[in-house]
Parts: C-alpha cells; sequence; structure tokens
C-alpha cells in the first residue's frame, strides 16, 4: 500500500540530486562560452553569463514537465553576475569602452566564478505524476500476479477435495444399492424359510425321514440367513464408516480454510506493518471480533506501527513469569489490546481481544515466557 509512495519520493530525490549534478556541469562548461570577446572587451562578463545560461534554460525539456531550476553565479567575493538584477541605468555614451570593458571582465575572472544550480520537481506536475503513476500500476501488476496465484492454488485444492468427496459420495451410493440387495435376499430368504416350515408342518404326518430332511433344509437355510445378516452388519458399518469419513473431510475443508485466512492475515501484518510484530496470539483474536471492532483493532495497531506516541494507554500489566511490562489499550469501549516493547525497542502486539476474553488473555499474558 505504502510502497508506491516511498518508491516515489525516494526517485524524485534521486532525480534531483543526479539533475542537479549534471545541470552544474553542463552549465559550468557552457555559461562563458568565448573567451575572447570577453578579452577584447567586445562583450561583457555579466552579459554573456546571462544571455548563456538564458539560452540553455530556454531549451531545457524539463522545466515544461515540472522542474524548478534556479541558477546563480557570484565570484568568491560576492558579486552577484547571474542572475541579472535591475540596476539604474546610466545614459550611455556613443559607444562602450573596450578597454574598460575588458579590465572588468579580466577582474572579474580573477576574483574566481563559482556556479550553484538549485533543483526541484514539484509535487502534482506532469514529470512527478508521471512517476508517481508508474510506482502505482508497478504495485497493482505484482500484487495482481501474486492473487492470480493465489487463486489458482485455491481453485487446484478446492477441486481435488471436491473429487475426493464425489469418489466418497459413489462409494456411498454403491454400498447403499448393494445393502439394499442384501435386505432384499434375506427378506426372500426368510419368505422361503416360512414356506418351508409351513410346508414341514404339513409333511411332519407323512413319514419322519421327510421330517428329518425338511429339518435339515431349514438348518441350512437358516445358516444362509444368519450368513446374510452378518454380511448386512457389515456392509452397514462400512456405510457408516465412509459416512464419517466424508464429514471429517468436510470438516477437514473448513478448518484448512480457517487456518488459510489466520495465514493470510499473518502475511498481511508483515507486509503493512513493518515497525512492529504480531503474535499468533493476536492474530487469532482478530480473527474472532466482529467486523466493527476488528476495524478499530487494525486502526490501533496502524497506530502503533506509524507513530506510537499516539496510541492512549489504559494502564499497565506486568507478567509473572517474564517480568516485562505489558501495556493495555482499549479501542471501541469492548475491545482490549496488550503490546509490549523488546529489547530490540521494537513493539510486539501480544494479544486481542474483547472484554469477554479478557481474563484468558490475561493469564496468556502472565505465562509468556521470559524474554
Amino acid at each position: 500500500m505504502f510502497l508506491p509512495a516511498i518508491l516515489y519520493v525516494l526517485t524524485v530525490q534521486y532525480a534531483e540530486r543526479c539533475l542537479k549534478s549534471r545541470y552544474t556541469q553542463v552549465i559550468g562548461n557552457t555559461y562563458i562560452g568565448d573567451t575572447q570577446p570577453l578579452l577584447n572587451g567586445s562583450a561583457a562578463l555579466k552579459d554573456t553569463i546571462s544571455r548563456n545560461i538564458d539560452r540553455y534554460l530556454g531549451n531545457n525539456v524539463l522545466i515544461p514537465l515540472g522542474a524548478d531550476i534556479k541558477v546563480t553565479v557570484i565570484t568568491k567575493y560576492g558579486t552577484v553576475l547571474y542572475p541579472p538584477f535591475f540596476e539604474e541605468k546610466t545614459v550611455p555614451s556613443l559607444s562602450p569602452d573596450p578597454i574598460k570593458t575588458a579590465a572588468e571582465n579580466y577582474e572579474l575572472m580573477n576574483e574566481g566564478l563559482v556556479v550553484n544550480v538549485d533543483l526541484k520537481l514539484g509535487h502534482n506536475t506532469l514529470l512527478s505524476n508521471a512517476i508517481l503513476v508508474f510506482y502505482i500500476l508497478l504495485s497493482l501488476s505484482v500484487l495482481y500476479i501474486y492473487y492470480k496465484a493465489g487463486v489458482r492454488k485455491s481453485r487446484q485444492a478446492e477441486n481435488e477435495k471436491n473429487q475426493e468427496i464425489e469418489r466418497l459420495k459413489e462409494m456411498e451410493q454403491f454400498y447403499s444399492e448393494k445393502l439394499s440387495h442384501l435386505g432384499q435376499d434375506r427378506e426372500k430368504l426368510s419368505e422361503e424359510s416360512l414356506k418351508i416350515k409351513n410346508a414341514l408342518e404339513k409333511e411332519k404326518v407323512k413319514a419322519s425321514k421327510t421330517e428329518e430332511q425338511m429339518l435339515e433344509e431349514i438348518i441350512r437355510l437358516e445358516e444362509r440367513l444368519k450368513e446374510n445378516l452378518v454380511l448386512q452388519r457389515e456392509k452397514t458399518e462400512e456405510l457408516e464408516e465412509l459416512k464419517e469419513k466424508i464429514k471429517q473431510f468436510e470438516k477437514e475443508g473448513r478448518k484448512e480454510g480457517k487456518s488459510k485466512a489466520r495465514d493470510a492475515d499473518a502475511r498481511r501484518f508483515k507486509v503493512l506493518y513493518k515497525n512492529l510484530s504480531v503474535h499468533d496470539r493476536a492474530v487469532n483474536g482478530l480473527m474472532g471480533l466482529s467486523d466493527d471492532l476488528r476495524i478499530k483493532a487494525e486502526e490501533v495497531i496502524h497506530q502503533l506501527n506509524e507513530n506510537p506516541e499516539l496510541v492512549t494507554i489504559k494502564r499497565k500489566v506486568f507478567g509473572k513469569k517474564s517480568k516485562q511490562t505489558i501495556l493495555e489499550v482499549i479501542f471501541a469501549y469492548k475491545g482490549r489490546l496488550y503490546f509490549t516493547k523488546t529489547k530490540e525497542n521494537k513493539i510486539e502486539v501480544l494479544a486481542v481481544g474483547s472484554k469477554n476474553s479478557q481474563t484468558k488473555d490475561l493469564e496468556f499474558l502472565d505465562n509468556l515466557p521470559p524474554r
């Protein structure tokens, strides 16, 4: 978020230094021009310097784009040669004295000339706005690439999860159909057993041998019925196990989504807040807050990152084990945020929660290890 602005400021400063050095060198090589007219008195030094510098600045392409270039030429004794000042002009003679002009030129050049160039790239100009727009577009391009990669990875994981769920559902349907067939077979066997029993009762009167054969057949059918019941029970257990696997897989998918959101918040804090660190306890606490409390909590974290002096401290909390001073901040009346300063004088946000979770947060702070 802040990277384009930072790069814009650094680029403007670097460009000002480079252009100032370059223009100082170029103007220093061209502001006098040919010295022959100056030495023979046909041209005045001030007029020559003004003419050369004005011509160079008039042809400069950066000035219309927003560059502010100020050039001064003085002697080592403080005589200002450029920019020219309005002086009271005397009535000139018919022609200037070349000898006098040459003597003045020679005297000024002997004093030693110093060229100073002051260059500023103004804000809200065409050049500075072009630099800022370039870095904004570059930052958006990088964020877009990371966003597309994350979306692609998330879609791939989601597709794999959906495929596994569909496979388990197909297995569930297959075993359900098989169980249904086994139930039908059991009913058929029960009907056959009942018919045989009825027939056996009728045939008991006829002969004992027939009765024994019928009893054996009943026993055989009952054993088949028991085997069918055992097989049906096994398939029922397998079906229940498949249902549990589906529920577990869906539950893991929800946990994975929460874990991804927590990891995304942790990465976002590392990118946005360079001047502080956020404990995992604080990240988990933020996820448990409502949207309004979470926005207020992030405002406090932003202030701690930018200017901790603006944050209002309610009280100090001293950890029992760590023996370090922990500061408590209240936000949105119900919100609580706890932070401390490390040995490196860096702020670490230890816990974020509400009034309801204050007891658990204080217990966590008491059990922090010494640092």
